[in-house]
């Protein structure tokens, strides 16, 4: 028997005795039975102990298929997939980042069930309701919207089924919308304020005047606000702050407002195609011409899209880019197997997918079971654990990763060397001192049953 198994047999074994049973009793049980009384030590919660009583357990994936974030969904749902097979089989990646693992998750079969959430809260919701109460899911994951993320915390509290977020860069997903069975490893709005505000002080000087495109929606405002607020403090001052819908096509008369605010800098917080949209329409405006663009979040495949160089110059705050490889020797083994897989260096989206699901199983193996409540406390233990981008820990105050932020600089076409080689990194922030303190967006997380 493996000293995983051994474990959790042992485990097992301790809380059904608990229960006033003898063993004797226990075996003469038929196995279906058996494995329900094993798990009575604890009470049934959630999806435990069915989602979890089999071979194998179940993930409910909701990620956006269609739509103006569907490029981003894409490339997440691949670090999602290839965290899967990693796990199944025992992968020597996933080993550095969860010493404790072997084969599947505590010795079960990963499977999943993926659906398009079309970057709408109400479609995620929707599919991961019918995930848990058709498949039993025992983890939920998936946004690239934060608005996702927001309505997928609320779900996984309500029906206390662990929820880990995607892409979701609002401060309110691991602030005043915490929850205590929701997730966050990706950097934020007060992260990428914080790690990028520096630099663009440096570089472009004290009292500037910068104009906001923002998209309207929690990750928009929250990024748009810590921006401001950071940027305040060396002087700078907002000259008009355009706020569109998601899924905007043309953004002219909101282009015409920044041309005409006199802005120095304008900071397009815009996400997914709106960015691409948006940039590109500012361009023909002649605004690129004569204001400083900068992109606060790297999006995904923004540059290619995007085209033309127009991001040559242009700083950015990311979770990953692919040249981390050389600083980080777990990096380099995740861009070898993904370009392996999938044909193309990952994008941050696919490293922080494939980076919940390594966390994860990393939580659930220390905690020796899949009861809820102590996967959670395995997550707020605080342990130091190795990741792609070095060592990381979970704060237990809001279940926000401490992880650093990289700042990028787009690169000019003739100073690529190959075909993917988009961005310089930088700088290599530091988490902890970027974060904001826990109480500081009113985060309350709620009980563990």
């Amino acid at each position: 028997m493996s000293d995983r198994k051994s474990n959790t047999y042992n485990l097992e074994r301790r809380n059904f005795l608990r229960t006033g049973l003898g063993v004797a009793g226990a075996l003469a049980l038929p196995a279906g039975f058996a494995s329900q009384a094993f798990a009575a030590g604890h009470p049934a919660i959630g999806t435990y102990p069915a989602g979890s009583s089999g071979d194998s357990v179940f993930i409910g994936i909701t990620v956006p298929r269609t739509g103006g974030y569907a490029l981003q969904g894409e490339d997440e749902l691949k670090g999602y997939l290839l965290a899967i097979e990693h796990i199944n089989e025992g992968n020597p990646l996933i080993k550095k980042i969860s010493p404790k693992s072997k084969k599947g998750v505590l010795g079960k079969k990963v499977t999943y069930g993926v659906a398009d959430s079309a970057a709408k809260p109400n479609d995620a919701v929707q599919a991961q309701q019918r995930f848990i109460s058709e498949n039993k899911a025992i983890l939920m994951t998936g946004s690239t919207s934060s608005a996702v993320a927001v309505a997928l915390n609320k779900l996984a509290q309500r029906e206390k089924v662990i929820y880990v977020a995607g892409i979701s860069g609002s401060n309110d997903t691991t602030g005043k919308d915490c929850v205590r069975y929701g997730f966050r490893q990706c950097f934020y709005g007060q992260t990428a304020a914080a790690a990028l505000g520096p630099l663009l002080v440096k570089t472009f000087g004290k009292n500037k005047k910068v104009a906001y495109m923002t998209p309207d929606y929690t990750y928009g405002h929250t990024v748009t606000k810590s921006f401001q607020d950071y940027l305040a403090t060396a002087g700078w001052t907002t000259t008009t702050d355009q706020v569109s819908p998601l899924g905007s096509a043309d953004f002219s008369s909101y282009l015409l407002n920044v041309a005409n605010s006199g802005a120095d800098v304008l900071i397009n917080v815009n996400w997914g195609h709106d960015a691409v949209l948006s940039i590109q329409q500012a361009k023909q405006f002649g605004i690129l011409d004569r204001m400083k663009l900068v992109v606060p979040y790297q999006v995904p495949f923004l540059a290619p899209q995007v085209g033309g160089g127009l991001l040559a110059g242009v700083y950015a705050a990311t979770d990953f880019w692919w040249t981390l490889e050389d600083k980080y020797p777990l990096a380099k083994m995740f861009v070898e197997s993904f370009e392996k897989k999938y044909g193309y260096k990952p994008q941050w989206g696919a490293e922080n997918a494939y980076m919940e699901f390594a966390l994860w199983a990393e939580a659930v193996e220390n905690a020796g079971t899949f009861y809820p409540p102590d996967v959670i406390k395995s997550y707020e233990a605080g342990r130091k654990i190795n990741s792609l981008v070095g060592e990381v820990s979970w704060r237990a105050a809001d279940h926000q990763l401490i992880r650093p932020v990289f700042i990028v600089k787009g690169k000019k076409p003739s100073e690529m060397k190959n075909k993917e080689d988009y961005w310089d990194v930088v700088e290599t922030v530091p988490g902890l001192p970027l974060m904001q303190k826990p109480d500081a967006f009113d985060c309350k997380l709620g009980s563990y049953t």
